[in-house]
């Protein structure tokens, strides 16, 4: 009996195995390069799954890191403050409005994200510190890397809409199809603008950094 039962549980296991899937999405802008820090987001038509996370934004270096989060509805992030001086962490976006004054090292609670959407985070001491994080209603979420591929793990099989987002995007890209396993390489375009990424400012007349 207890061979025929682990026999079943290894059956299952290897079942389950099969039916979700690693699996790979490249970003580029228009001009065919990679686009980092692009945020892919699979949709099923099934009901979705939570997989909530706690992730962190740190302050480091008087910047950001990362530049681009993206999480689950419902999902914490912290803030932790890296530097030497102190920072003010803020947000008047829609999808989230917070507020983490003047402190150092890392806040007592995280800050849960509760509403799906762009969430634009700056520094009321610091104006150049920028980043975002993106809120989605999907559990299949990730940012590209440096080379534009995003890392989707754990990924049931089925069809799935592929929502797109950066922001230097110049409109909003068309939202695509994916049926999981994958055929072959996927590869999606964003219209962007790119920029420079915000950073310290160099030192020199007038700053204090």
């Amino acid at each position: 009996m207890l061979k025929e039962s682990s026999h079943l549980w290894a059956w299952l296991c290897f079942l389950f195995a099969s039916s979700v899937q690693a699996i790979e999405i490249k970003i580029q802008a228009q001009d065919g390069l990679p686009l980092e820090d692009a945020v892919v987001e699979l949709v099923s038509a099934s009901p979705q799954t939570e997989r909530l996370t706690t992730l962190s934004v740190a302050q480091k270096d008087l910047t950001f890191v990362p530049f681009v989060t993206a999480v689950q509805k419902g999902s914490a992030i912290e803030f932790p403050n890296q530097d030497k001086t102190r920072h003010h962490v803020y947000s008047f976006s829609p999808a989230k409005v917070f507020e983490l004054k003047l402190y150092a090292g890392k806040p007592e609670a995280p800050v849960r994200f509760e509403k799906s959407g762009i969430v634009a985070l700056g520094c009321n001491i610091h104006d150049y510190m920028q980043a975002y994080v993106y809120v989605g209603d999907s559990p299949f979420l990730a940012v590209t890397n440096s080379q534009g591929v995003a890392n989707l793990l754990d990924i049931p099989e089925g069809q799935y809409q592929v929502k797109l987002w950066h922001p230097w995007q110049q409109s909003d890209p068309a939202i695509g199809q994916v049926s999981i396993p994958l055929s072959g390489e996927v590869v999606f375009k964003i219209d962007v603008l790119r920029q420079q990424k915000p950073t310290k400012p160099k030192k020199g007349f007038g700053n204090s950094y």
